[in-house]
């Protein structure tokens, strides 16, 4: 069996012509996390590589600075102290 097949879940599925047949099964992908708190990020699917590049811009990430990076809290925190660093 090639490596890349190798692990991983199997399913017994029977076709419509009554055969059995054995299918392997693809792993769940994790949430996609905030990079400063890890909490998971609403508003971006959890899809494969190969679903997410088909879909729409505006269904890959929130638009809005750092849409699909930071969480909204991280987001504000951020924006608060660039402003408080300007100020000063």
């Amino acid at each position: 069996m090639r490596p890349s097949l190798r692990g991983g879940k199997w399913k017994r599925v029977r076709t419509p012509g009554g055969r059995l047949v054995i299918r392997r099964v693809e792993r769940k992908v994790n949430f996609v996390r905030c990079g400063l708190c890890g909490t998971i990020l609403s508003g971006v699917p959890r899809e494969r590589t190969h679903t997410f590049k088909g879909l729409a811009k505006t269904k890959k990430r929130p638009e809005r600075m750092y849409g699909g990076v930071l969480c909204p809290s991280c987001l504000k925190k951020k924006i608060v102290e660039a402003v408080i660093k300007l100020n000063e």
